[in-house]
């Protein structure tokens, strides 16, 4: 039990590495609360004859390391890890604590013995021993190799020398084409009357409110591109917060005006824009064609509105309370194109990720990642309300479903995250113990 509370230890400080893949938030675990479990554990065997392992992991899980531990997907990742090491079967040789059975619980012998096993250990642990899957060496790699890239591009140099287009030239080229791609800004009056607010159709105030979001963002990119352009010729004095915006122009980034107004994004300038004109083009079907069969979860400003929208639909509907309405999920097999016709109650959604795992259409339940594929798109999934719904006992994963990779955010009114949506009981073939070691996670957006 000794040896596994250290390699317990171990393993939460270096499944940091991997970033929001290993936790949500990164923990200073110290050596402090190692010694803390290991002096409890000492006075527990040797006061009781049996080993009470529930007063252990309590102490371990709740207040040692668990009393750092903010997010409550980081508590369950603590708890589930947890044990795997602080269990009846540690007290067994042939106990492994990874599939390959390369890391084993330590067999009964001399201190010399334990010894010479611990120094025989990888230098190197494969992700298996922390829960992951191999895949996770991959996004390691990228996060270092993201700190590098960021740290360089920080240190560019303001000026430009020798052949080529000057900085100047570049932020200019850069503003007229984002000018020239991102839409106007949407006639708000046209769309009130059009999609008024109805009791029996709480849709119309969830458009409206996007609107109101995209709108607001949409005016303030224009505003600032057209002051930039004139600022860069001479025209208007070059303010603090335009020579910051472009200088996050120059290197491919969002500016940090824009992205104040806008929703959650890890994506480039680029990228970002692209995704703004997609979200817009989704709004604007949306008024053109009435509510469609099917939504795109990743299009909205703020995804929980429109979900509160649909269960208050459904307890308008029914003439239910909304606090008895709670959503059951049913995944889809069909692409979001062959959704034509919208479901009785409730409504479909698409456009998630999945990190960690990946739908398998064959087996309708979560599989293991294929190599080298870090993240797979889900299929459609129907979100059916139902009054004084159970949840599942067994065969289901509960999958945090977050706006952005990062996965963390500050905490609101809700006592959830910022960037948290919602959670989805995904259906699995495998214990949820599982998928919970290995992070997997649904996201509306990635980072490119």
């Amino acid at each position: 039990l000794l040896y596994g509370t250290c390699f317990f230890h171990a393993v939460v400080q270096e499944r940091r590495k991997f970033g929001p893949l290993g936790w949500n938030i990164a923990y200073d675990f110290t050596a402090g609360d190692m010694n803390c479990c290991v002096s409890q554990l000492k006075q527990f065997l040797d006061k009781y004859e049996e080993v009470p392992y529930k007063v252990i992991t309590f102490l371990s899980g709740h207040i040692n390391y668990g009393g750092r531990v903010t997010d409550d997907w980081d508590r369950r990742t603590l708890l589930t890890l947890l044990s795997t090491f602080v269990c009846p079967e540690m007290l067994t040789d042939e106990y492994s604590f990874s599939p390959s059975g390369q890391y084993t619980s330590l067999p009964a012998g001399s201190k010399k013995e334990a010894e010479d096993f611990i120094r025989a250990l990888p230098i190197n642990p494969a992700p298996e021993v922390f829960g992951l899957h191999e895949n996770a060496d991959i996004t390691c790699a990228q996060n270092e190799v993201n700190e590098l890239f960021e740290l360089v591009l920080g240190l560019q140099p303001r000026s430009s020398a020798g052949a080529g287009k000057s900085r100047e030239e570049v932020i200019s080229d850069s503003a007229k084409e984002i000018e020239s791609q991102v839409p106007k800004v949407f006639d708000f009056i046209d769309i009130q009357r059009a999609y008024p607010v109805k009791y029996e159709e709480s849709m119309n105030t969830v458009l409206q409110q996007e609107v109101i979001r995209y709108n607001k963002l949409l005016a303030v990119i224009a505003r600032s591109l057209k002051e930039l352009q004139k600022a860069l010729v001479g025209l208007v004095v070059m303010s603090g917060e335009l020579e910051s915006m472009a200088n996050s122009l120059f290197i491919n980034q969002v500016p940090e005006s824009w992205a104040d107004k806008a929703y959650p994004s890890l994506k480039p300038l680029s990228a970002w824009v692209e995704d703004l004109c997609k979200r817009i083009d989704f709004i604007q079907k949306w008024i053109d064609g009435g509510i469609p069969p099917a939504f795109w979860i990743s299009g909205f400003f703020f995804p929980q509105a429109f979900l509160t929208g649909t269960l208050q639909n459904y307890a308008r509907k029914y003439q239910i309370s909304i606090a008895t309405a709670s959503f059951n999920f049913i995944v889809v097999d069909k692409t979001p194109e062959e959704l034509t016709e919208k479901p009785e109650d409730g409504c479909y959604i698409f456009g998630l990720f999945v990190e960690g795992a990946r739908w398998g259409s064959e087996d309708k339940s979560l599989v293991e990642s294929r190599p080298k594929e870090l993240y797979t798109t889900m299929a459609p999934i129907w979100l059916k309300p139902e009054q004084d719904r159970k949840k599942p006992e067994s065969g289901i994963f509960m999958c945090p479903c977050y706006k952005i990779l990062t996965r963390k955010g500050t905490l609101s009114t809700t006592g959830h995250s910022t960037n948290f949506v919602l959670t989805i009981e995904m259906p699995s073939n495998q214990a949820e113990e599982h998928w919970t070691r290995r992070g997997v996670a649904l996201f509306c957006s990635l980072a490119y």
